[in-house]
């Protein structure tokens, strides 16, 4: 009978949150500074903005609505891709034409869960280096199958379910059911579904959290029900 600890992160990101991406890979150094638990991770929707249309829109026309300043966004891009120089992520904002509805992609991530082991986490990836390393639209039907198809899912099976609208409205109250826990920016770890860490924080906080709640959860102190 094995004494290992073990955990389940749920993260609640959007594919198009450059936080997240960072995020992703913080929790991915966390983990490997934490062996000796055993990790499960969950990837769970939100949208920065639901609003945007099912076709996309220019990104430079929604970045300059929504900051203004050109200066400011340069300023914004610069900081993050240093940050993401750390983390072995090659942010190239200037390549992404179209700001995306992440809708559909939040439907992918969902049936990708039920599709094997590591498969939600491959798709999460790939989505993310889509867009933001390779300036992809990741509203487009066509390169989410494409994604899905490379992660290992079942190509006919995800080519047939994207343009039917199944689980949208799943994911929808999925994203609500965030927000009326009181999330209301990404990413988010809910860690054993209680505990909290908000943000894209440093892999040693989250690695450090991690510690904290498989302990409490191996002394009994975080209920099973």
């Amino acid at each position: 009978m094995s004494d290992r600890q073990s955990i389940t992160v749920d993260v609640v990101s959007d594919v198009v949150c450059p936080w997240c991406y960072l995020g992703q890979k913080r929790l991915d150094r966390a983990i490997a500074a934490t062996p000796e638990i055993d990790v499960t991770v969950d990837w769970r929707p939100y949208q920065l903005d639901p609003t945007i249309p099912p076709g996309g829109i220019d990104r430079q026309q929604y970045m300059l609505a929504k900051f203004g300043d050109p200066a400011r966004i340069a300023q914004i891009h610069q900081r993050l891709v240093d940050l993401g120089a750390a983390e072995g992520i090659d942010f190239a904002f200037e390549a992404i034409r179209i700001a995306p509805n992440t809708l559909d992609a939040h439907r992918l991530i969902r049936w990708a869960g039920t599709a094997g082991d590591g498969v939600q986490d491959r798709v999460v990836r790939r989505l993310f280096r889509l867009n933001f390393e390779e300036g992809a639209n990741i509203g487009d039907l066509a390169v989410l199958a494409d994604a899905a198809a490379e992660a290992g899912m079942d190509d006919a099976v995800v080519r047939t379910l994207l343009p039917s609208g199944a689980d949208v409205e799943a994911v929808k109250t999925e994203i609500a059911t965030a927000s009326r826990m009181g999330i209301t920016g990404v990413p988010c770890f809910l860690l054993e579904g209680r505990y909290a860490v908000m943000g894209a924080q440093d892999a040693e906080v989250i690695a450090d959290a991690i510690r904290r709640v498989a302990e409490a959860k191996a002394k009994g102190e975080i209920g099973t029900e």
